[in-house]
């Protein structure tokens, strides 16, 4: 593989380099997410099967790119690799509102059940290569999805 495709490929598996931010890279991959969601959230509402293939289309992107971004690094799941923490949230935040309150409730939330690791997502990320890597935060993604439209349906949020 030339340099050229190696640098192309860490630039997406570490989230346009947020992944090399020390001590929180998961934290800052997720900052990178924030305004895809937004532009993933407007293209919701003039097609949802547009966004929904589009949200689909980047879960399949970053297992590939997760994976080859393991073997450049040498390391299994390497911090620095962030894309996961993006299709993650891209999923956490998927047709939330575009406020301030959501989008900080859809932070928090995706970190803290990220970090968590809350079953079935400490089991997920045993699966091998990009998929593993990926489908923690997929899972991640889908409870904080799933608690976001019970505080919307509450009116907490």
């Amino acid at each position: 593989m030339g340099a050229n495709l190696r640098r192309f490929i860490l630039f997406f598996a570490t989230g346009v380099g947020a992944g090399y931010v020390p001590s929180f890279p998961g934290t800052a991959g997720t900052l990178v997410a924030v305004p895809l969601s937004f532009a993933l959230n407007r293209m919701a509402r003039a097609s949802i099967v547009l966004s929904l293939l589009t949200l689909v289309a980047f879960g399949l992107l970053a297992i590939w790119f997760s994976k080859k971004g393991e073997e450049i690094l040498l390391e299994k799941d390497s911090p620095k690799i962030v894309v996961d923490e993006i299709a993650g949230f891209l999923l956490a935040n998927f047709l939330s509102p575009l406020a301030f309150k959501p989008v900080v409730a859809a932070f928090l939330l995706f970190r803290f059940f990220d970090i968590m690791k809350v079953a079935p997502a400490s089991r997920a990320e045993r699966l091998p290569g990009g998929v593993g890597v990926v489908m923690d935060d997929l899972v991640s993604g889908l409870y904080t999805f799933l608690t976001l439209r019970l505080l919307f349906f509450l009116g907490l949020l």
